[in-house]
């Protein structure tokens, strides 16, 4: 787990509920089909763990 995870926003979250708004602005994503390349933690996997339906991720070499 010590690489990088590329997080990609691929579905909007209007109609989300709160929570689930904050947890992707947390990730750093603002906008539908944007992407940021993040540390693989135990922090972002469970950030992505809370809203999977709204991401795809991959990891980085």
């Amino acid at each position: 787990m010590a690489g990088k995870i590329k997080v990609t926003l691929n579905r909007s979250v209007i109609g989300g509920t709160v929570k689930q708004r904050a947890i992707v602005a947390a990730l750093g994503l603002k906008r539908r089909g944007r992407s940021r390349i993040l540390p693989d933690n135990k922090a972002t996997r469970g950030a992505i763990a809370r809203v999977p339906h709204l991401l795809t991720w991959e990891e980085e070499a």
